[in-house]
């Protein structure tokens, strides 16, 4: 029954995360004033994402081999997909574009030093970002859906991992690879950022720390 109901969790996931990056997205689009054919680098992205985003933007989205899809799919943004790691983006120079977004990507990969990496990464390739994580005092966890998932034993999320790599492995190492970044550490990673709270419910759901780029410095778009 457990199982059952985790399942049923997972599958109702889809909507609400899109309910979810649809009203992110309309905080990107007012805090961060796009004006069209900015150069964004998304690390850790999906293209779908930026359906919700009215304005044309030419985007670089980064992920592990073997998670982008073979071939970006049609839109009204230009998309380029690229194999790397957010944490060492070697294929890019500094400040070579307008805008670093990241969205639910900073608590995966890895630990302190891992997120530092990421961070410093962001903060070498714009001058402007946006990186998004969720939060502790959220009740039900984003990831595995648990109430208060943060506040238990570590040996007891250990249990609960095992126990869900027996039916569903992927998304239990999934789960096993998340870890949570406390305000705090947004703040430390990006002391010149301005952190959002994002409420619901009565709760903050998750941090942004973003860095509006100013107009006079959006870059060129390539011909």
């Amino acid at each position: 029954m457990r199982l059952f109901l985790l399942q049923r969790l997972i599958a109702l996931r889809g909507p609400v995360s899109a309910a979810a990056r649809k009203r992110r997205m309309a905080e990107f689009t007012g805090r961060m004033r796009p004006q069209g054919g900015e150069r964004i680098i998304d690390l850790g992205g999906t293209p779908g994402f930026w359906d919700g985003c009215a304005i044309p933007l030419d985007i670089t989205v980064i992920n592990l081999p073997g998670i982008n899809p073979p071939e970006a799919p049609p839109s009204h943004h230009r998309i380029a997909l690229v194999d790397g790691d957010a944490c060492a983006v070697d294929f890019a120079a500094d400040m070579s574009f307008d805008i670093a977004f990241s969205n639910s990507v900073i608590e995966h990969v890895g630990d302190a030093e891992k997120r530092a990496a990421f961070a410093g990464e962001v903060r070498r390739l714009a001058p402007a970002w946006w990186v998004q994580t969720p939060s502790i005092w959220f009740p039900i966890e984003a990831h595995c859906h648990m109430p208060f998932w943060w506040f238990y034993p570590e040996r007891t999320r250990a249990a609960c991992i095992r126990r869900w790599h027996r039916d569903i492995p992927a998304w239990a190492d999934m789960v096993a690879g998340t870890t949570i970044v406390r305000r705090e550490e947004l703040e430390s990673l990006f002391p010149d950022g301005t952190i959002w709270r994002e409420w619901k419910a009565g709760f903050v759901k998750s941090y942004v720390t973003y860095k509006p780029q100013p107009a006079a410095a959006k870059l060129p778009r390539a011909s």
